[in-house]
């Protein structure tokens, strides 16, 4: 028998997406949908300054619509989120290197509007309300923080009109307001929540983690190290779990404590000592000058 000498097929490539940048409604629109194909779209929110945890918003999102749907990243710092004396001015900008990551872990549009974009009539005076859901814990460290954070996601679901939005489990509060907003007005949208990524050592990324000098970085790690005694602690009872948490960020004097709190989930208030069931325990916590947040779900006997 005579051989075969055609060369051997190579095998396909993966397809290398180039994600689009745009940066008016427009622009967004024309990207976005560029025919009339319908197909499942996701977004994926941020305020840029992309790390591995934005990329793992990403490749779930692209798992969730399958290859030939449709991934957004929006990337808008919200003035109306940073209140006085916060980090607005400070926040990290880096549009160029959060395109790059966003093509390469499964984005196909980028909108990065501009403050006149978004608010082309300056502040709204009309917002949404987070009302008593929002009041506590980082609603009242940052006052009028989560209306203005769902006052633009809403701006932004209306702009993009996703089947699916993702946003990560770290920020647990802001999660449930944007579920319960998502229902309470009948936003045609599945909420979608994505597990935090965390460093090899525990510590959960941020965006905000690059303000911390080497000896501070180790002082954060106090804060996964609380949780994780906390949630250990499950089993005998919520009193065990704050003491267990407790007792890790009291050794550590390089932390300045905001809140330690073990959450009703569907309410987001306080859970009493007698609770049971799933909870979730937070906390926020300035090590240096940088607010931190952090939490972990837990199951309470």
């Amino acid at each position: 028998m005579a051989r075969d000498r055609r060369p051997a097929k190579a095998p396909k490539a993966p397809k290398v997406r180039q994600a689009e940048l745009t940066r008016t409604v427009e622009e967004f629109e024309a990207a976005f949908w560029p025919d009339e194909q319908p197909v499942d779209n996701a977004v994926v929110m941020t305020m840029g300054a992309l790390h591995a945890g934005h990329a793992a918003l990403i490749r779930a999102a692209r798992r969730q619509v399958g290859p030939e749907g449709r991934v957004a990243v929006t990337v808008f710092v919200n003035p109306l989120q940073f209140g006085a004396g916060e980090d607005l001015d400070r926040y990290p900008r880096t549009l160029d290197a959060d395109v790059a990551l966003a093509a390469e872990v499964g984005a196909d549009v980028v909108f990065a509007p501009t403050v006149e974009e978004v608010y082309p009539n300056g502040e709204p005076v009309v917002r949404l309300s987070a009302g008593p859901m929002g009041a506590g814990f980082e609603g009242a460290s940052r006052p009028g923080h989560f209306d203005g954070m769902l006052t633009v996601v809403a701006k932004l679901l209306h702009i993009t009109d996703p089947d699916f939005a993702l946003f990560g489990e770290k920020d647990a509060q802001q999660l449930a307001l944007i579920r319960r907003m998502v229902a309470d007005l009948d936003f045609d949208v599945e909420v979608v929540g994505v597990p935090t990524v965390r460093e090899e050592d525990g510590l959960a990324l941020s965006s905000r983690n690059r303000f911390l000098s080497e000896d501070e970085r180790k002082q954060a790690l106090a804060l996964s190290r609380a949780l994780f005694a906390g949630r250990d602690a499950g089993a005998k009872g919520a009193a065990a779990v704050r003491e267990a948490a407790a007792a890790v960020l009291d050794a550590e004097d390089g932390v300045a404590l905001d809140y330690l709190a073990l959450i009703d989930p569907d309410t987001f208030t306080e859970a009493p000592d007698g609770f049971q069931g799933e909870a979730v325990l937070a906390v926020a916590a300035k090590v240096g000058t940088t607010r931190l947040i952090d939490n972990v779900g837990i199951i309470v006997r």
